[in-house]
């Protein structure tokens, strides 16, 4: 059986098999980092030639993918519209901007807000460097893994419930601290922003490189997360203090 055939079975009990397969092309896009051929393209996102090309075509049609001179595919400028639009919807900008600019001048590293993105992501929508020269190499619309990253434990910490002593720990402390864990060099904190009906609307970050970010920096760099984790929680609608 083939990739393509397995993915439909698996996706016709939990959605439409032709989005996801069209979704599956534009994260394969997304990841790579020249435009593909459409040969390279069915390979790596394991679907039919034939199938990938009908596809293409319709993502074409609705400006999701451009196809180059040289016949090769790559993102296309609605997908900038989408995230524009999400953005204006979700009044990030407005919510974060203030707090993070506090945060920096507060002497602050980077300063970045997560949100879950399926079973085993998570995706930065808002970021701001420090004034720092060196900085580390989380972007605003960065996917990063569930499983590394303190942003990533507090997520599974307050979103999934997840169980062990790691999960336990951030939810008694209600914060998480990661080094080195999805860059040999960089650091994070992360606290959970919930909303005012107490779901996890996120997980506010701060990230570095460890030269800066290390033991001897933490606790002050705590103050200021948990400081801006109350505030941007009140953005969200939760209760002063919450």
């Amino acid at each position: 059986m083939s990739h393509d055939e397995n993915s439909a079975k698996v996706s016709s009990s939990q959605g439409v098999a032709a989005v996801d397969r069209a979704l599956s092309i534009l994260r394969t896009i997304e990841e790579a980092q020249n435009p593909l051929t459409v040969s390279e393209l069915a390979r790596r996102a394991g679907l039919y030639k034939s199938t990938c090309l009908r596809l293409l075509e319709s993502l074409i049609l609705f400006g999701h993918v451009i196809r180059t001179d040289d016949s090769r595919y790559a993102l296309g400028p609605a997908l900038l519209r989408l995230g524009m639009a999400y953005q204006n919807n979700s009044r990030l900008e407005e919510k974060l901007l203030p707090v993070f600019r506090r945060m920096i001048d507060a002497g602050g590293e980077s300063p970045s807000f997560f949100i879950r993105q399926g079973p085993d992501e998570r995706l930065c929508v808002f970021r701001v460097d420090s004034n720092h020269s060196t900085l580390d190499r989380v972007q605003t619309g960065r996917v990063m893994p569930l499983d590394r990253g303190a942003a990533g434990h507090v997520i599974r910490a307050y979103d999934d419930g997840s169980q062990g002593a790691l999960y336990d720990q951030v939810r008694v402390e209600g914060h998480a601290i990661s080094f080195g864990e999805t860059s040999p060099d960089c650091a994070a904190l992360a606290m959970p922003v919930c909303d005012g009906q107490g779901r996890l609307a996120g997980a506010l970050s701060i990230s570095g490189p460890q030269t800066r970010l290390n033991a001897a920096t933490v606790a002050d760099q705590l103050v200021i997360l948990r400081s801006a984790a109350r505030e941007v929680g009140m953005a969200f609608g939760a209760r002063s203090g919450a």
